[in-house]
């Protein structure tokens, strides 16, 4: 008797009456407690749902759109490529193994480049030619030509498209590194003496204003044009710092 009249008072002192019969919890008379409802399923689950923040997703081709990312202005660059028989250039590999000239021959070269008044040394070309037609009625070769113009510390312009040994061609300007990032336009190339001297003419667009140290009033070319020899001789004065040699 003892031990129920404590459970009872124990029962009672913490607000909740049980009752045997039902075997359900009642609330005491004095107690505060207030039964509360059961959520719906509904209502469960907006208790357990939360919204995720929104980021916006854009594709880096739509974020830098090319048609209104580089100015319009064209600025023309001069140089020539002057192969003065010092870099083992150019290698011939016949690798269509036959006596002439044939589709498939490779032409690795690299040769030294002047701005355009033969004044100063500005670096070199790199590059490779693919023999795509012999061309014996024009006594010459069309390749096609992929090659790069390093400047030293300005860059590299990389170029791709034709390269005839016996007319002038147009090749595309596929990019550029340093002050040439995001370079287009296209480049002429001059035949003058093959394959030893060369004249090109860029047409560049998409960057900013070109350092007045790469721009100057070009020597007309002809066959005798020579770079002058402080140029030749690299020095400070008559060449770009840092040079690409």
């Amino acid at each position: 008797m003892a031990a129920s009249s404590f459970a009872l008072r124990s029962t009672i002192s913490s607000g909740i009456i049980s009752n045997p019969r039902s075997k359900t919890l009642l609330p005491a008379a004095n107690s505060s407690f207030k039964p509360v409802k059961s959520p719906s399923l509904t209502q469960t689950h907006k208790l357990f749902t939360f919204s995720a923040p929104k980021r916006a997703f854009t594709c880096k081709s739509q974020a830098i759109p090319s048609d209104n990312s580089a100015p319009d202005k064209v600025q023309e660059l001069h140089i020539y490529e002057m192969n003065e028989r010092d870099r083992g250039s150019p290698a011939y590999l016949r690798l269509s193994q036959k006596s002439v000239n044939s589709l498939g021959d490779l032409v690795p070269f690299s040769n030294k480049i002047y701005r355009g008044d033969l004044e100063k040394r500005i670096g070199i070309t790199a590059g490779i030619c693919i023999l795509i037609e012999h061309k014996p009625e024009m006594k010459g070769d069309r390749y096609e030509a992929i090659f790069s113009f390093y400047f030293g510390d300005y860059g590299h312009i990389a170029v791709q498209g034709p390269y005839l040994t016996y007319q002038d061609t147009f090749l595309a300007i596929k990019g550029g590194s340093g002050i040439f990032e995001g370079v287009t336009g296209q480049v002429k190339l001059r035949q003058i003496v093959f394959p030893f001297k060369i004249f090109y003419t860029f047409y560049l667009k998409g960057i900013g204003e070109l350092p007045e140290e790469l721009l100057c009033k070009p020597v007309e070319p002809h066959p005798a044009v020579e770079a002058f020899p402080a140029a030749k001789a690299c020095e400070p004065h008559a060449a770009i710092a840092n040079f690409t040699n």
